[in-house]
């Protein structure tokens, strides 16, 4: 668990999906915990998983795409420090999305329109920035880790394939804004770590429909990846910050 973080520290897990259930339940066997605030769309999602300790969270239901529920998350925590910050929302399809918008992975430009990649960098790039804009006050005065998931095909320099333009634009985008968050923490709160996390290819509804050709030992559980991720997490001090690494704890070039 995060060794960087004091005693009884405060998490904030926004999503409420496959890797960030996991992460919870995790989180909530760790005794160095303190509040473990959790954030979703759909509370009773939560509720029903068997596997999570209901009793230790505190769930805010609210949609943190909006300004209207950074708010919410905001006037929630009042003046509480933040100690870690986990982002765990992203959109691929639209199977994920309560929008009437119709997004897929392209395998040819022509199928680009200005509502999926509007939609793509709103939910994938914008919303992780806006979360740390939101909680800046709460996360300058102490040790905090600030951590999202990204994913390696918004690496430019590993794009051998093409395809999936809104989706790697989009967590492109993610990267840079995490990377030159990282480099304002340096001067505003140098026990700051920054992180752009790799899952890998992850048995979660996001992935779901492109599992086909997934070779069974490269396709995790969510438990899986939850571990790894902290694992990956707990080893990074402040000087790591700015960075992107994937499940098994190797660099991502940009």
């Amino acid at each position: 668990m995060p060794d960087h973080l004091p005693e009884q520290y405060t998490a904030v897990i926004t999503g409420g999906g496959g890797i960030g259930r996991a992460l919870l339940t995790r989180l909530c066997r760790d005794p160095r915990a303190g509040r473990l605030i959790v954030v979703t769309r759909h509370r009773a999602h939560l509720e029903q998983d068997t596997q999570l300790e209901i009793e230790r969270l505190e769930i805010v239901e609210a949609d943190v795409t909006t300004e209207s529920g950074l708010q919410t998350l905001s006037d929630y925590l009042d003046q509480t420090p933040v100690h870690l910050l986990l982002n765990t929302i992203g959109v691929l399809h639209d199977g994920q999305s309560d929008q009437s918008v119709a997004i897929a992975p392209e395998k040819r430009i022509e199928r680009l329109s200005f509502d999926t990649l509007h939609h793509a960098f709103h939910v994938n790039a914008a919303t992780a920035a806006m979360l740390v804009s939101t909680l800046i006050d709460r996360m300058t005065r102490h040790p905090v880790i600030i951590a999202t998931l990204s994913a390696r095909v918004g690496s430019i320099g590993d794009n051998e394939l093409g395809g999936w333009y809104a989706y790697r634009a989009s967590k492109a985008a993610l990267n840079m804004l995490m990377k030159t968050a990282s480099v304002e923490f340096k001067r505003r709160n140098p026990q700051a770590i920054v992180l752009c996390l790799h899952p890998g290819t992850t048995d979660t509804e996001l992935s779901r429909p492109f599992q086909a050709r997934v070779p069974q030992e490269k396709l995790f559980t969510p438990d899986f990846v939850a571990e790894r991720l902290l694992e990956v997490i707990n080893r990074r001090t402040p000087e790591d910050s700015g960075a992107f690494y994937d499940w098994n704890d190797m660099l991502i070039e940009w």
